[in-house]
This record gives structure tokens, C-alpha cells and sequence, in this order.
């Protein structure tokens, strides 16, 4: 079977911060808006090889940390490296033998980014604290209409919902008031608008979760849409 030229598109990774949205105009006058991330620059402090971890898998860090503000298990892993100890790291899997594409105290920068076309943003998304059915699950609530007691922004009955072993204890996965946010999230198939390499910005298309200044990782996109795929193959 014939190589594609998705599967042609070189597996990068890489660590950067959320600066805010913007608007870039196209050459035909659309208005396009994007997520600016200031990527790297980060350092390659781990590279793992199938025949020495069982799988091919590259560890980047991110932004130096004081000496006073690290570990000594920490400063000691960098320093073999040949740099300064870090205050982010994060391990990205490869296809086998992808690991003896990097070297060990490689810097890695928005510029490896060039030649990818999609990538898969990973953030953590806002913190809402506690909230109600209405707004965590997009519940419409009760009806408004006379007779209608004042709980118009209820669930409504779980009891329906216990369990068959006769508990009375509500079945997992109800949807209910709780803790909204904060969670880890990936949008997958992001287009690379452009490229700041002299500043180190990576603008992609849309929104990116995650509050400004906040931790994200950009990758190349693991699987292709079929309708983004085809557009790669055919240019």
C-alpha cells in the first residue's frame, strides 16, 4: 500500500503558554480568529527507545525554575541534559524508532512546527466551582407557568434512577449539580494559521481551553479528519 503524505507529516511536540485570542485577515479580506500560544522554546531531558523502556517516547521541559524552587531529583535529571532544571515536563509517545530523530538537550521551538498543517491542543480547561443541572448539563429547567412551584432550575426527580438492587442510591452517570471545569481538554484537528518563528507564536484556528497564561501542549494531530486528510494528500 502507498504512502500517504499524512502519514509523511514529521510527529512534533511541544510545551507553550496561552496568550489570548486575536483576528488575522486572509488574503481575500476574511477575518479569521485565533488563539496566539507562546510555544517553547523547551529542551528535549528524556528520550526513551524501545529496547531500553519497551516504547519510543521523548520528554520535553518547559520554562526554567530557580534552583531553591526544584527538587535535587529534578536538577540532577536536567543537568544530564546540559541544562538549567525546569518547572514543566511532559512525555510525548512516538512511533517506533522516532526517538533517534531528537537528541538529548535538543531545543525544540514554534519553528519544528513548519511543516505540521493540524495539531491537537491539550489544556485544562476553566475552573467553574459548584454549579447547578442548568448550567453544567444545559438542563432548560422547569416551566415558568402558573402552578409551577418555585424550582424552576431543578434536575427534577432522580428517584426514578435508583438502582435495581433495591439501595435507593441514584445510578452512576446521572447528571446533577456538582464541580464544572478544570478539566483536561483536547481539541483535536486545529489548522496552523501561522507561524511567529522570530517571536516563537503559533496562531491555530478557534478557541483554545484554558484561561490566558495558562499551560498548554500542542502536538501533531494524531488522526486525521477524512475531510482534512484528503485536503493534505491532494496538495
Amino acid at each position: 500500500m502507498a504512502k500517504s503524505k499524512v502519514d509523511d507529516i514529521p510527529q512534533r511536540a511541544i510545551l507553550g503558554r496561552k496568550v489570548g485570542m486575536t483576528r488575522l485577515f486572509n488574503e481575500d479580506g476574511t477575518d479569521q480568529p485565533v488563539t496566539v500560544i507562546q510555544a517553547g522554546p523547551c529542551v528535549v531531558t528524556q528520550l526513551k527507545s524501545a529496547e531500553t523502556d519497551g516504547y519510543d517516547a521523548v520528554q520535553l521541559g518547559f520554562e526554567d525554575a530557580k534552583g531553591r524552587n526544584s527538587t535535587f531529583p529534578v536538577i540532577g535529571h536536567d543537568a544530564k541534559a546540559g541544562t538549567s532544571p525546569k518547572r514543566f515536563h511532559r512525555e510525548f509517545r512516538l512511533p517506533e524508532g522516532g526517538a533517534a530523530e531528537f537528541e538529548l538537550g535538543q531545543a525544540v521551538t514554534a519553528a519544528d512546527l513548519a511543516d505540521v498543517p493540524y495539531v491537537d491542543v491539550v489544556g485544562t480547561s476553566k475552573g467553574k466551582g459548584f454549579q447547578g443541572a442548568m448550567k453544567r448539563h444545559n438542563f432548560k429547567g422547569q416551566e415558568a407557568s402558573h402552578g409551577v412551584e418555585r424550582k424552576h432550575r431543578s434536575p427534577g426527580s432522580v428517584g426514578g434512577r435508583s438502582s435495581n438492587l433495591g439501595t435507593g442510591k441514584p445510578k452512576k452517570g446521572i447528571r446533577m449539580a456538582g464541580h464544572m471545569g478544570d478539566e483536561r481538554v483536547t481539541l483535536r484537528n486545529l489548522p496552523v494559521v501561522k507561524i511567529d518563528e522570530a517571536r516563537g507564536l503559533v496562531m491555530v484556528k478557534g478557541p483554545v481551553p484554558g484561561a490566558n497564561g495558562s499551560l498548554v501542549l500542542l502536538r501533531t494531530a494524531t488522526r486525521l479528519w477524512k475531510r482534512k486528510a484528503a485536503v493534505v494528500n491532494a496538495s
